[in-house]
């Protein structure tokens, strides 16, 4: 592993049931993540992925890539377009620098949905000894 190499992409159906459901989950009770009238009564097309679940996917991409036993250590997101239910959320990233000495790993992270970024920021992890 070395900065510039590319995590395999992760794609994410966004379904109505897996964005109300995480919203719930992550006790997020603003109703534009669960109620379609008033999330469009607010502007919005649809209900729309809360920050909390964004943040888990994102989690989830770089240790699904990194292994169940590194330790996350820093995310550092920003959260462009909505993810709306019937949409697909695509990740990809990159590796951006390795520090040998103490295992550390930084990921350029980005996700994508048909309407652009929707998320997009870096990821540290620290790898277990032995790993990569």
């Amino acid at each position: 592993m070395a900065p510039g190499d590319v995590l395999p992409e992760l794609s994410v159906p966004l379904t109505r049931t897996l964005i109300v459901a995480t919203a719930l989950a992550s006790r997020d009770y603003q109703d534009v993540h669960h109620d379609p009238d008033l999330a469009r009564e607010r502007g919005a097309k649809d209900v729309f992925l809360n920050i909390l679940t964004s943040n888990g996917l994102v989690d989830r991409y770089v240790t699904g890539w990194a292994g169940p036993a590194c330790v996350v250590k820093a995310i550092r997101i920003r959260l462009g377009v909505p993810g709306h239910p019937g949409d697909t959320l695509v990740f990809t990233g990159t590796v951006t620098g390795k520090s040998d000495a103490d295992r550390q790993v930084e990921i350029a992270v980005r996700g994508t949905t048909g309407l652009g970024d929707h998320v997009t920021g870096t990821v540290s992890v620290r790898l277990p000894e032995g790993e990569r």
